[in-house]
């Protein structure tokens, strides 16, 4: 966390500073002193830029000795920690705090940084316990906290995180108290139950959420890590967020609470589609279809749309199969599949509408599929719709040797086309 700190520092613009607490009235930041302080002030920014902290860290101790701003010491100092000179920082930070009547907390928070890096946790603990009690900032109970974690002091440091977390409940204590509480302490049950809490009662954000998914993660809990992704998508209705949700209903195997989770979000896509069919639920999937046909205009959800139709009947009244036979004849004029050919054939020959089209229709399924025993079905069933039981009889004699030629409606048409050759023989 200190590193955090230090970073935070690093980056602050240089007009920006902390006031000073000097008796004398420092200059005005924005007071120019010196001709040249501009300049200076140009080469530490692009020292820094450039990661030569070293030449920073002089050029600001310069400008501190020209303007006697306090606002370049500090500079000085971060860009000393940045050039990994921690003996400096103290020596210096010591030089002035000792001088000065009253504690300056920035100065104090740059030796408490140079003192961890040098692993002097002892010394850094009483620095930071002094600290905290002067700012009450969550920063520095954060970095008390890095302390305590240091010395293996686990239950200390949880104990300032969350005597600074009941003031305001910061997410970003609690994120460290439960790392603490997870990671060192091995209290992962009580790790969890305190972001969940949290969670419950402000909302779970990117620091909560995301460290339950950690965890959950951790411990391969599904269900847990579920229950996060939906609370997030609920506030960030993003699509990354629902891939997610959806690869862990199918990891379950959850189709049914996938469903549920899709119908009540309003989310009407391909997956939701897929549920209605696999679960013949041929209605809902028909509605669907035809609504994403209006979205996108994509002729597969019209041929869907019918299809799904269709097969929503046991019997379908005449008016139902008029609309799905219109339907998939503008499908096959834009997709000529085999498949949708086939089936708008197999429609008008079955409900006899108009049997020869029906068989035009199937004979130019079968110049993409030959072998298919499902199109040599139809067809054979055309030839047995116009009383040609000979004709009809020759290819079921093929389609019995094809794979799907045992099917219960193939067998069911051949069943009705011996009877028909054993009445016409019957008749002679």
């Amino acid at each position: 966390m200190y590193k955090k700190v230090l970073q935070s520092l690093l980056f602050v613009f240089v007009l920006s500073f902390f006031t000073s607490c000097s008796k004398v009235t420092p200059p005005s930041p924005s007071q120019k002193v010196f001709e040249k302080e501009d300049l200076y002030i140009m080469y530490a920014l692009r020292s820094e830029e450039v990661g030569r902290y070293d030449i920073a860290a002089k050029l600001y101790e310069d400008l501190y000795e020209k303007a006697h701003k306090k606002e370049y010491f500090y500079r000085e100092l971060q860009n000393l920690l940045a050039a990994r000179k921690f003996d400096e920082v103290v020596e210096k930070c010591d030089a002035v705090i000792g001088e000065s009547q009253s504690v300056d907390a920035q100065l104090l928070r740059l030796k408490i940084i140079a003192l961890v890096h040098k692993k002097e946790y002892l010394k850094a603990k009483e620095e930071a316990l002094q600290l905290i009690e002067l700012t009450k900032k969550d920063e520095d109970y954060l970095l008390l906290a890095d302390i305590y974690v240091k010395l293996k002091k686990y239950e200390m440091a949880v104990k300032y995180l969350e005597g600074a977390y009941s003031k305001n409940y910061d997410p970003k204590i609690l994120d460290r108290i439960s790392i603490i509480l997870f990671v060192n302490l091995g209290r992962q049950k009580d790790a969890i139950a305190q972001l969940e809490t949290h969670s419950r009662m402000f909302g779970c954000n990117e620091y909560i959420c995301n460290r339950l998914l950690s965890f959950y993660s951790k411990l391969g809990d599904v269900e847990g890590m579920l229950s996060v992704y939906k609370r997030i998508y609920k506030q960030d209705p993003r699509e990354e967020i629902l891939e997610k949700i959806i690869q862990l209903y199918v990891y379950k195997k959850d189709y049914y609470g996938l469903e549920k989770f899709l119908e009540s979000n309003d989310i009407e896509n391909d997956i939701l589609l897929q549920i209605y069919s696999t679960t013949k639920k041929y209605e809902k999937a028909s509605k669907l279809a035809y609504e994403l046909y209006k979205r996108t205009a994509n002729i597969e959800y019209l041929a869907q749309g019918a299809l799904f139709k269709y097969e929503s009947y046991k019997k379908p009244p005449k008016k139902v199969v008029l609309s799905v036979v219109e339907d998939l004849k503008k499908v096959v004029e834009e997709e000529p599949s085999a498949l949708y050919l086939n089936y708008l054939g197999y429609l008008l020959i079955d409900h006899e509408i108009d049997v020869k089209k029906g068989m035009e229709y199937v004979k130019e399924a079968l110049k993409q599929k030959p072998d298919s025993a499902f199109y040599l079905d139809s067809l054979a069933w055309g030839y047995y719709k116009l009383g040609k039981c000979k004709e009809a009889k020759k290819i079921f004699n093929r389609v019995v040797k094809l794979e799907g030629g045992d099917d219960l409606e193939v067998i069911r048409h051949i069943k009705k086309v011996n009877r028909c050759l054993k009445n016409e023989k019957g008749r002679k």
